[in-house]
């Protein structure tokens, strides 16, 4: 008989201003996928462990640091369990909470493995993000497919972006769907790109429309045949500015970028950087503690 992989599943109810931190923990702890629901008022973060990583004092640790999160946020406290499951109730407990999920005017966020509900008019991007990459939930995710619709809508239909950080290709693929000609897309993890291949496929698009790439902003620089008309950055502020002095390398002399990934009060820090770098704000986008930016190249 094969022998049968168990995995420890770990759930937290809290206080949705809690669940970025509480992704940080499990992402510390070595979590092998998240997840992320809402319940009301309150959201429910789960991950996956193998359950030879983790003994139960390791939990009771992680437990016990969330709670501390939460009363150092002065937030209400929130309820922890945990408990083992077969790899196969793995690989699909994630998927029973994951419904379509309708995201700013014109998208509904479908799950690779559901059809879309009877008289949908929105445009269908179906996603299998594996068990590591985005699924539309977070709220910077969310800002950069509205602003990506702002923007596309009223663009011209032969756009080419560039995408930095692409993770499950969510981004890119909508902003194919919206209209755009061509998306070059890069993240410096294989299981992304990986991931975002597979959704390439279940959107019907082809690698003519959607290259991805291993790496970062160079490998983008060198796969161009010209600069883009725009890009998009959903990563941590940190990297975001430490790729501002290259941004404009890749997008036209009137290029514009939408980044998000950044804490409202990390925002003024990349402002200024982008402000150095020949960049202007145009808008300030915000979802409870995360902004998105839309910029463009100021003007010589």
């Amino acid at each position: 008989m094969a022998v049968v992989n168990t995995w420890w599943e770990v759930k937290v109810l809290c206080d949705p201003a809690l669940e970025d931190t509480v992704f940080w923990r499990f992402d510390s702890f070595g979590s092998q996928g998240t997840s992320t629901q809402q319940r009301g008022s309150s959201c429910v973060v789960q991950a996956y462990f193998p359950q030879h990583r983790l003994e139960l004092l390791d939990l009771s640790a992680l437990a016990l640091l969330i709670k501390q999160d939460a009363l150092c946020s002065n937030l209400v406290l929130p309820r922890i369990s945990w408990q083992l499951i077969d790899e196969e109730d793995w690989s699909k407990s994630w998927k029973d909470h994951w419904q379509p999920e309708p995201i700013g005017d014109r998208f509904l966020i479908t799950p690779a493995w559901l059809e879309p509900p009877d008289g949908n008019q929105r445009l269908v991007l179906r996603l299998d993000p594996g068990v590591a990459f985005g699924t539309g939930n977070h709220p910077t995710t969310q800002l950069c497919l509205e602003s990506l619709e702002m923007r596309l809508t009223y663009e011209k239909t032969d756009v080419t972006i560039a995408d930095i950080g692409c993770g499950s290709g969510i981004l890119s693929i909508g902003a194919l769907l919206l209209g755009a000609k061509k998306s070059y897309a890069a993240d410096i993890d294989d299981l992304a790109v990986h991931s975002a291949m597979g959704n390439r496929t279940l959107n019907g698009l082809t690698e003519e429309q959607l290259p991805l790439l291993h790496g970062s902003l160079d490998a983008i620089a060198q796969a161009m045949d010209a600069p883009a008309d725009g890009l998009v950055c959903n990563i941590l502020a940190e990297v975001i500015m430490d790729l501002i002095p290259q941004m404009h390398t890749i997008v036209t002399a009137d290029g514009w970028g939408i980044l998000s990934g950044i804490l409202l009060d990390q925002s003024k820090l990349v402002a200024d950087t982008l402000e150095q770098h020949g960049w202007v704000v145009s808008t300030l986008w915000r979802r409870q503690e995360w902004c998105c930016l839309n910029v463009r190249r100021s003007p010589s």
